[in-house]
């Protein structure tokens, strides 16, 4: 070895030495921390639903290291924002498993941008978890889904809308954003209320684009459609920040609950933050999760998330703490993988995934939370609620207990057959 090179060595190692002595050893930092995702919109359509998801995940990350963190390591988030556009949150995921070597990823709201980022997990055998209903027609062996399956939400509701208690409704108005979710969604529920003895010819279908505001023309036509003699329904997958325009448009026409109910699947707490709800009062949402829920595990839930939306004086939240049904889910999916990981022993994502079958949380919602012992889906309870003058929901109906989740729903023909198990 000549003598420049050794010269070098001898500085790099005096380098090296003085870092870590100085606690900022690069070699020992990576082995310091479990880095992990968090893959939402920040900014664009979607941020009006999905910033919150970011901070709930930052204080689900925050309780697990105020106890030590995971393996005698301390959780290290790493936050990026893919801005509502669907291409980016592929490129973003890629970012997050190949640069930045995460465990894991805690991510998504729109079926568009799951269904963008889903190649990308399951080519570098990475783990996501979803933490927002869907429409399910997908099972993936590296995604757990801690959102409802339709017929954890979807049908339920449709069947309540039917019934005497929920209005006896015999036509209905599928509404939805321009995307995968709601036209799948659609699609099924168009099969289930054909098999209910609903007419094609008592079924609207109408859809509009990511971001649309002016609802005028087509609460119109709906107020037209529910006109014509028969106790009409509105389905609501209305998604992102349109939901803002839609509910004032509903107010602005007079179209209360008791004329043409509207249930939605998409809407909860923080999206109704910027409406005047009281012409709203007695609208519908389905969900498996509702902040007015009262037991003692979302009591402090709430109470937690209001001492950190304070702490952290997070927009909005700091002055009204809100708490909602992906929050939940979020929540649930961080505590659980962070479970499975403790009875691994490692992250890694093989045996991370053996790990996570059968893992329970006792969930925000009331009952025990159970992660399916082979489709990936969490086992939930569905409540439905009535919106109230507060922007809070008033339950009107519930299951009994947690159902287990179908994604493959058994109304679709093509279906028949398949198995509620995603590759090995």
């Amino acid at each position: 070895m000549s003598t420049t090179r050794r010269q070098v060595g001898k500085t790099l190692s005096a380098m090296t030495l003085a870092l870590a002595t100085l606690g900022y050893s690069s070699l020992s930092s990576a082995q310091e921390t479990i880095k992990v995702g968090v893959l939402h919109s920040l900014s664009g359509t979607m941020a009006i639903s999905e910033t919150v998801l970011k901070d709930v995940a930052l204080m689900a990350i925050d309780e697990i290291n105020a106890k030590g963190g995971v393996l005698g390591k301390k959780l290290e988030p790493v936050v990026v924002d893919p801005a509502s556009n669907w291409p980016l949150f592929a490129e973003k995921a890629k970012q997050l498993i190949s640069q930045d070597k995460v465990a894991a990823v805690f991510g998504c709201w729109t079926s568009v941008s799951r269904k963008s980022v889903l190649p990308v997990f399951e080519s570098s055998n990475a783990l996501l978890f979803y933490p927002v209903q869907y429409e399910g027609e997908e099972l993936s062996k590296n995604v757990f889904y801690t959102g409802a399956a339709p017929n954890q939400q979807a049908i339920p509701a449709v069947e309540y809308l039917m019934s005497k208690d929920g209005g006896s409704a015999k036509r209905f108005v599928l509404l939805g954003t321009d995307y995968v979710y709601p036209r799948t969604t659609n699609k099924i529920l168009r099969a289930f209320l054909n098999a209910k003895g609903i007419k094609d010819a008592d079924i609207m279908e109408e859809y509009t684009p990511f971001g649309h505001a002016d609802y005028q023309t087509i609460i119109a036509k709906i107020k037209k459609f529910a006109g014509e003699g028969k106790k009409t329904a509105v389905v609501s997958t209305i998604n992102g920040d349109s939901n803002v325009p839609f509910y004032k448009e509903l107010g602005n026409q007079g179209l209360k609950a008791t004329d043409v109910p509207v249930v939605a699947f998409s809407v909860g707490e923080e999206e109704l933050r910027g409406v005047d709800t009281k012409p709203l009062v007695g609208h519908l949402a389905a969900w498996n999760y509702f902040m007015s829920l009262k037991n003692p595990a979302n009591a402090d839930f709430v109470s937690k998330w209001t001492a950190y939306a304070k702490a952290k004086g997070i927009a909005g939240h700091k002055d009204r703490p809100l708490t909602n049904d992906p929050m939940e889910a979020t929540y649930i999916g961080i505590h659980m993988w962070a479970q499975a990981v403790t009875k691994a022993k490692t992250t890694d994502v093989d045996k991370v995934r053996t790990a996570m079958y059968g893992q329970t949380f006792k969930a925000p919602g009331g009952f025990v939370s159970t992660m399916d012992k082979e489709n990936h889906h969490l086992h939930k309870p569905v409540f439905i609620g009535e919106i109230k003058a507060d922007g809070q929901f008033n339950v009107v109906w519930k299951t009994k207990g947690p159902v287990v989740a179908d994604p493959w729903s058994d109304f679709i023909p093509e279906n028949k057959g398949k198995k509620n198990v995603p590759a090995k």
